[in-house]
């Protein structure tokens, strides 16, 4: 029987899975995709957002899985930090159109493992953007940054759209077996329940996004 006792985020039966990336990778189309099935076009910039899912699982119980959402700002670097300390398994988002971008993956991927210091971080790297092809703006071949990340940093690879909503579900599944819990997460049979704006204060805690949803 598989159960989960404590997460990094210091709350039982809780896993919490962060995407870090640059500004405008696409992070919340991959996690609107996976929730909620939809793409919208207009970007709006996030600060933080933390979405949660309550599941069964097969003779463990209930779980609960937290997406955080994270800024691709450098204005909040302590926000990041304490995402890096207090998460379970990161997606690192880069945009196969913008090569800065997977600078910004390398960058991150060297401070989670030394704010960690030598603690497991699994990391999946993500392709953004996957559906674009060399004429419409790809400039980084999977095959090229998979030869990076799973060879010399030993890291899992996945390209996904937000667009067609192409491998999306397989961003999730790979972090979910990053942290050995039932991966056939059906984002279809997830019913939103609320969405509760946080208080206004000095330093505002993230928005907290409540679904229920059953593992297929």
């Amino acid at each position: 029987m598989h159960q989960v006792s404590m997460s990094m985020s210091g709350r039982p039966n809780t896993v919490r899975l962060v995407l870090l990336g640059a500004a405008g990778v696409g992070k919340s189309a991959l996690i609107r995709r996976f929730l909620h099935n939809r793409f919208e076009l207009k970007y709006t910039r996030t600060v933080e957002e933390l979405h949660v899912l309550e599941y069964d699982t097969a003779g463990s119980g209930k779980m609960h899985l937290e997406i955080l959402d994270t800024s691709g700002s450098y204005s909040f670097p302590a926000m990041r930090e304490l995402s890096i300390r207090h998460s379970d398994a990161f997606a690192l988002v880069y945009a196969v159109d913008d090569p800065g971008s997977f600078e910004e993956v390398r960058r991150l991927r060297d401070e989670i493992l030394e704010l960690r210091g030598g603690k497991r971080a699994p990391i999946t790297v993500v392709g953004s953007k996957g559906d674009l092809t060399e004429t419409e703006g790809r400039v980084l071949l999977a095959g090229d940054v998979m030869a990076t990340v799973e060879g010399e940093w030993d890291a899992n690879f996945v390209e996904a759209s937000a667009r067609t909503g192409g491998n999306t579900v397989g961003v999730f599944r790979a972090l979910l077996q990053q942290v050995d819990l039932p991966h056939r997460l059906s984002p279809a049979l997830c019913r939103r329940r609320d969405t509760v704006p946080s208080p206004a204060a000095k330093k505002r805690p993230p928005l907290k996004k409540n679904n229920s949803c059953v593992l297929s």
